[in-house]
């Protein structure tokens, strides 16, 4: 088996982890989340979303969050944006690295960002330009590019033609999002090697649900693809306010304890992250779908 020597582990748990709970986190409640995740050594952390407040109010504080956050050299802050009002938001604040996203489903499209494909990509393009004028780290992601649970299977050919797109505008990297969690372990591996031969130089992450209980199967599929660049979630929280079933993100602990077990580094400490999980669940008052913090130490 072919696996790289380490790995990267972006925890989106702030704002795909977030985003989906009725639950309105304070900024302090963020803040200390965010010093748990720092504290186990994870290096990248997407904070949030600068969307507008009506559609997903879990996000409203994402500015306020991004300025108490500490601001270490060797940590990655990132945030979502989807549109030319987000970008200046994220502007003011000074974020450095953004998540951009255009859906392969028209339907999809059009529940969550209330736009057609076609107006998604013009939206991306402009921040993209602009984001690359003001020397922003631009990571461009596909949404829903293994399946749709409105539409049911992506051909391959849309997601190819967003990866192009972005390739166009050399994008930093290039994100392949299983929005639903519909993926399989071939379709990833298989999806991943297409996009990797149209991409060129710029690398391909992934973006990983664990609706059918494939995530970590997937992610394995991915690293022998070649991937070396996840997101996860803690405690597997998230999920999507605008797909129904789309259960959450792999767990950011199962996935570094599967990794380390099979020699693969991702520099964080798996139980610090076990004891973020607990804190999220005594919050929320429930047991969260992760495996490994429910284990006996």
């Amino acid at each position: 088996m072919l696996l790289p020597d380490s790995v990267v582990l972006e925890d989106v748990s702030l704002r795909d982890g977030l985003q989906n709970e009725v639950r309105l986190f304070s900024v302090g409640e963020k803040l200390t989340l965010a010093r748990y995740l720092l504290a186990s050594g994870i290096k990248r952390l997407q904070i949030g979303a600068f969307v507008h407040p009506e559609w997903v109010p879990q996000m409203a504080n994402t500015d306020e969050l991004f300025k108490t956050l500490p601001k270490n050299s060797d940590v990655v802050y990132s945030a979502l944006v989807l549109n030319e009002k987000g970008l200046e938001r994220a502007l003011k604040v000074g974020i450095k690295h953004l998540y951009v996203a255009i859906s392969a489903s028209e339907t999809h499209s059009l529940r969550n960002t209330r736009c057609s494909t076609s107006e998604a990509k013009e939206r991306v393009v402009r921040i993209i330009r602009r984001a690359k004028i003001e020397r922003l780290h631009v990571r461009a992601g596909v949404m829903v590019a293994f399946g749709c649970p409105y539409e049911g299977t992506v051909p391959p050919s849309r997601v190819l033609e967003i990866v192009s797109l972005y390739r166009d505008f050399k994008v930093d990297t290039i994100d392949l999002a299983d929005t639903a969690g519909l993926a399989n372990p071939r379709q990833v591996f298989e999806l991943i090697r297409a996009a990797q031969a149209v991409s060129g130089e710029i690398p391909i992450s992934l973006h990983l649900h664990d609706t059918r209980g494939m995530g970590l199967s997937n992610l394995l599929s991915g690293l022998q693809a070649g991937v070396t660049h996840f997101d996860t979630g803690t405690g597997g929280l998230g999920g999507c306010p605008f797909i129904p079933h789309a259960s959450g993100n792999i767990a950011t602990e199962d996935a570094a304890f599967m990794l380390s077990e099979m020699g693969v580094e991702t520099g964080i400490d798996v139980r610090k992250v076990c004891t973020a999980t607990r804190w999220l669940e005594s919050l929320l008052g429930k047991r969260l779908p992760g495996s490994i913090s429910h284990l006996p130490a």
